[in-house]
């Protein structure tokens, strides 16, 4: 068992740890990790492997003390932590809430020329954050491996033109710090879902993270990942699904909307769907995009490309900007009739 501990009289050693009073009570009453913790922005006790929460006395943390169960495997990102909902700030753009974000670009910058129309056109139906991707992951040495730098350099003049704040990936913790001068959200993929070290230094920058399932882990193991980032003090985590690797090779993966169903209620953090990795067929990313929204989903991830065929990454999965466009279309009503709302830039962020 695993609590948290909040209150106006709770005590924080300014090194982040709990001091040796409060330590010492939850040990005794069978906790194998204390640690000091951000809830809300506030300081707050996490005591993990408790054995019987009421052995302890409150007394000892202070008058107007809050103790809350939460689950084992990650506490932290366990409904349960917080009053309400999590919303992350992406450069203006809130995604979680009542909001329905939809995020749109290529899979990743191919040229400057590229990535400004998609970005201009996307944006006009409707988009409210641009994708790209500077450094990209591939299963071969061989394949295009992204722009790197000169990506990144690409990505921060779009953003600036069009207004449109930019999620692109990382894929080494060495890099976090050049790519967070030039895009408003770290996406984290598939292949690294599991890469603690990455994690954790995500953890401990306050850059709002996209963090994809891995295409093999379970609920708990994609769960556990993004536990790694908020017990290091970033509050800014958005799950994404992104598909499974099942036994049927029809699609690229297997879409678990299911489990963004149960994720959202176990969980306060937003959930995106990617239906373009997860399907790697246009014709269903439109009815995948409607049954996101349908399972509860806070949003989308498209990849929209102007010529598919001379993509030089994913380009058999990627919609053109007409059938963006007419995805859009369908999606605007039913959002109404679920009473959400496709979520857009805010005037500040608008050039």
């Amino acid at each position: 068992m695993a609590v948290l501990i909040r209150g106006v009289d709770l005590e924080v050693s300014p090194a982040g740890k709990a001091n040796d009073q409060i330590a010492s009570t939850l040990r005794s009453a069978g906790a194998t990790t204390v640690l000091a913790v951000r809830v809300n922005g506030e300081d707050a006790i996490l005591a993990v492997g408790l054995v019987d929460h009421e052995r302890f006395d409150l007394d000892a943390f202070g008058r107007d003390t809050e103790v809350v169960t939460v689950a084992d495997v990650a506490p932290l990102v366990d409904r349960g932590s917080r009053a309400g909902d999590t919303v992350v700030d992406v450069g203006g753009v809130q995604i979680g809430g009542s909001g329905f974000t939809v995020i749109a670009g290529p899979c990743a910058v191919e040229s400057s020329d590229m990535i400004s129309r998609i970005a201009w056109a996307v944006r006009a139906e409707g988009a409210s954050v641009l994708r790209g991707g500077a450094f990209k992951p591939r299963t071969s040495p061989y394949s295009f491996q992204g722009m790197g730098s000169d990506g990144l350099q690409i990505l921060s003049e779009i953003r600036a033109t069009t207004g449109l704040p930019v999620v692109s990936e990382v894929v080494d913790a060495r890099d976090v710090e050049a790519l967070v001068d030039h895009v408003d959200m770290l996406q984290v993929g598939a292949r690294n879902a599991q890469n603690y070290s990455l994690l954790t230094e995500l953890g401990r920058s306050d850059v709002p993270v996209l963090l994809k399932r891995g295409f093999g882990s379970t609920i708990d193991e994609w769960l556990g990942s993004a536990e790694y980032i908020l017990v290091e003090g970033n509050e800014n985590v958005v799950l994404c699904e992104r598909g499974i690797r099942s036994f049927d090779p029809s699609l690229r993966f297997t879409l678990d909307l299911a489990a963004v169903a149960l994720v959202k209620q176990r969980s306060h953090l937003p959930v995106v769907v990617d239906p373009s990795h997860a399907t790697g067929a246009p014709n269903l990313i439109a009815p995948m995009t409607l049954a996101a929204l349908a399972a509860g989903a806070d949003g989308v991830i498209i990849d929209v490309h102007p010529d598919p065929a001379t993509a030089k990454c994913d380009g058999a999965q990627a919609i053109l900007p007409e059938q963006f466009r007419s995805l859009m279309a369908e999606l605007r009503p039913v959002a109404t009739a679920m009473r959400r709302w496709i979520a857009a830039p805010t005037l500040s962020t608008i050039a």
